[in-house]
């Protein structure tokens, strides 16, 4: 008994000793969350914190969209045409898609050379099923997404079950399946599709009703506010710093200005593009699942340490083949909006720049390519800065040559960007 008099007299003393100490413990609260807290002087502080760590972002980007933007239309007047932009939106979907399965990749800091082939092989069995077979085009779809889908798994077994290396299993499977695609549309190596048909009007359909474009930007400005509002309630419920109802609404504003200038540019061309609207409920439905889910945060903890991730109790194989198998399947559906632009499936599907533009658009977008950074939306933001450019030397009539030249010191600049925030994000400890 005396022992544990004696034991409780010291913690007391203890407790009576160091008051402060005990409540900094129990109170201490990382500062860069009281920030959502601080308003506008919160985020200028922020923002200079950020910009001090190399901690970018996807400022460069935008900028770049805005000085693409401005020296084009300067250069010609029917850059920012509703018609030019439109067509820049749906041009930039085929591509966008193949992007965001890389950013999974990315985000392991690996990479798929694969994709470029097996979206032209997608697209090849989809037009035989459809065409030479008779299935309905939407059962023909679904069958060459899960090909797609099949054959990412397949070469994450080969990476993460197997131990060869991603690069060589992706090198080969560009091989393989550029072959595979070759041989299944045959002597012809075309495959005409019905432009009007469920793959053909994935890039020709638009809601012409001009309620279509405007109520998508009301709908999508009011989920925002909702989703944001609610969830500063809960973090103030139970005492967890919250961003004020000032800063939501600013930031509905700024969303609801973005979106109802798309959907009045829409509106005095043809209307909404059904494309466009496929694109960002994919873009939605994957950052919801990078940010809100476990397995979304295996992913990103993959990315930073492999071992770390093993000992937290991680299943390591079977994240890196799922994350393989995302990016096939996002490969497959990028090939059918690329077959439905040219409503045909040909020898020429997967090949060219795509691979290229495909990886460059992620990593101009803000995805690092040593992983374990980027969002899905990374996708969104480079891809438009790649057909942004090559729409508007497109306009100017630049040869073919001078555009791969451009895009690729588009792409190395970015490249060097990420590797010099990185230094300075190791350098201010942060990386």
């Amino acid at each position: 008994m005396s022992a544990e008099k004696t034991s409780t007299t010291a913690q007391d003393e203890h407790a009576v000793e160091n008051p402060e100490a005990a409540a900094a413990a129990v109170t201490a609260v990382d500062p860069r969350l009281l920030v959502q807290e601080q308003g506008l002087a919160g985020y200028l502080g922020e923002f200079k914190r950020k910009m001090k760590a190399g901690e970018l972002g996807s400022l460069p980007v935008i900028l770049g969209l805005i000085v693409i933007c401005v020296v084009f239309q300067s250069l010609n007047s029917a850059f920012l045409s509703a018609e030019n932009l439109s067509n820049i939106t749906i041009t930039m979907v085929g591509t966008g898609m193949i992007s965001v399965g890389i950013v999974f990749v990315l985000l392991l800091g690996e990479i798929d050379l694969s994709v470029g082939s097996v979206s032209g092989a997608s697209s090849a069995i989809a037009a035989v099923l459809a065409v030479n077979q008779g299935w309905p085009e939407w059962a023909a779809v679904i069958f060459a997404i899960a090909a797609g889908a099949a054959i990412g798994a397949a070469h994450g077994f080969f990476f993460a079950v197997l131990g060869a290396p991603a690069f060589a299993v992706t090198l080969a499977g560009l091989l393989f399946w550029l072959g595979f695609m070759l041989q299944t549309l045959g002597e012809n190596g075309t495959i005409n599709l019905d432009s009007d048909g469920f793959i053909g009007q994935l890039t020709t359909y638009h809601f012409t009703d001009v309620a279509a474009a405007y109520g998508l930007a009301a709908v999508v400005t009011a989920l925002f506010f909702i989703t944001s509002f609610l969830g500063n309630r809960r973090r103030e419920s139970v005492g967890i710093p919250f961003r004020p109802l000032s800063d939501t609404l600013l930031r509905t504003v700024l969303l609801g200005v973005v979106s109802f200038a798309a959907a009045i540019m829409y509106n005095q061309y043809k209307g909404l593009p059904l494309a466009t609207v496929i694109f960002l409920v994919f873009l939605v439905a994957t950052d919801f699942v990078l940010r809100r889910t476990s397995y979304g945060r295996k992913v990103f903890a993959l990315g930073g340490s492999v071992e770390a991730s093993r000992r937290a109790g991680i299943n390591v194989t079977a994240v890196r083949i799922s994350v393989f198998a995302i990016s096939g399947g996002f490969a497959a559906i990028g090939g059918l909006f690329l077959a439905s632009k040219i409503a045909s499936a040909n020898q020429s599907a997967g090949t060219g720049d795509l691979l290229m533009n495909a990886i460059a658009a992620a990593v101009i977008g803000g995805t690092s390519l040593f992983g374990g950074r980027g969002r899905t939306w990374n996708a969104l933001l480079g891809v438009l800065v790649i057909v942004s450019i090559q729409y508007g030397l497109q306009l100017e009539s630049i040869a073919e040559p001078v555009k791969y030249m451009i895009t690729a010191g588009v792409l190395l600049t970015t490249v060097v960007i990420d590797s010099i925030t990185r230094k300075t994000q190791k350098t201010a400890g942060r990386a």
